[in-house]
């Protein structure tokens, strides 16, 4: 099969390479698809880069969608030819989500209604938004600032808050500024003097809770500002360079043995289903053959991709 791969660290224009490998096997535990769509994320260039390192050859691609192939040992509650869409075990296989077959070591039924694209979209982005959400303590009664709500997980972010009955004010560029005033989030600039902004939107009231999404940008002290001085209330997945120093929370200091697979994908069927019924999104911005990799590696390295990019091998089918 034909994947995209890297054979040492370094920066992924120079390592990545689109090569033929042999079809990975379904262990225990794991299923085999036919990708039909593969989402990439700046998590896939960190790594590239080295970020949890382990044995190489290492594929990129983490979220998946495709037909079920191969079912391993264990693994009772899908069949071959069943449409599904999860994660990769890109720790434990050679290759990865960008490939014309991928092993899953996390996966779930695609409702009716709900296309292969759509759906390759949702993995990362909702577990990612979900779980941070967790962690602050969302509930009903609170009122969320989501900083950086144009990026995949804070679109995501916005969205499950106000499933959840929150208040959302959302910092995001023009690009998404209509689409998440009419989801019912109210929308401030960035930039700074963002205090000011969010209390003149707040009218009455108190932000509660910050969810940082934003690349880093030195916001991290405003949204301490905003949440009333406590930086423990302040929660990013994206700055945790800056996190430590102001006593904000940040993605690699929570309790990892929170992180457990109910809190990272129990949300996954819910909002799939939210999904079909045009109740729930992750934006797609582009969708590339596999051939064109370096296409997509190259947009989301500005930094403005503006959604998700999609890697759809040759043959997959809806």
């Amino acid at each position: 099969m034909r994947t995209v791969r890297f054979h040492e660290n370094g920066e992924p224009v120079d390592v990545l390479r689109l090569e033929t490998a042999p079809v990975p096997e379904a262990g225990p535990g794991r299923i085999r698809v036919a990708v039909h769509a593969c989402g990439l994320a700046p998590a896939d260039w960190a790594l590239c880069r080295g970020l949890f390192p382990g044995s190489l050859p290492r594929g990129i691609g983490c979220d998946v969608s495709g037909i079920v192939e191969a079912v391993g040992a264990g693994v009772t509650d899908v069949a071959v030819g069943d449409r599904v869409f999860g994660t990769v075990d890109f720790a434990g296989e050679p290759s990865a989500g960008a490939a014309e077959r991928a092993v899953l070591d996390h996966w779930f039924a695609v409702p009716e209604g709900l296309d292969l694209i759509r759906a390759a979209a949702l993995p990362m982005a909702l577990s990612t938004a979900s779980w941070h959400l967790a962690r602050l303590g969302l509930a009903a009664d609170r009122t969320l600032l989501v900083n950086g709500a144009g990026t995949t997980i804070g679109y995501a972010a916005v969205q499950i808050a106000l499933v959840r009955g929150a208040r959302v004010i959302a910092t995001a560029g023009e690009t998404y500024t209509k689409q998440l005033r009419d989801l019912g989030a109210t929308v401030v600039g960035y930039g700074e003097g963002l205090p000011e902004r969010v209390a003149k939107a707040l009218g009455v009231g108190q932000v509660d809770l910050a969810f940082d999404a934003a690349p880093p940008n030195g916001a991290l002290p405003e949204l301490v500002e905003i949440v009333g001085g406590d930086p423990k209330r302040v929660l990013t997945c994206s700055d945790v360079a800056a996190a430590p120093e102001l006593g904000v929370r940040d993605t690699f200091h929570e309790d990892p043995a929170k992180r457990t697979d109910d809190e990272l994908f129990g949300v996954f069927p819910e909002f799939a289903q939210l999904a079909a019924e045009g109740r729930f999104t992750v934006p797609v911005a582009a969708t590339f053959p596999l051939a064109d990799w370096r296409k997509a590696l190259e947009i989301s390295l500005t930094g403005h991709a503006r959604g998700k990019l999609l890697l759809v091998p040759a043959g997959g089918a809806d």
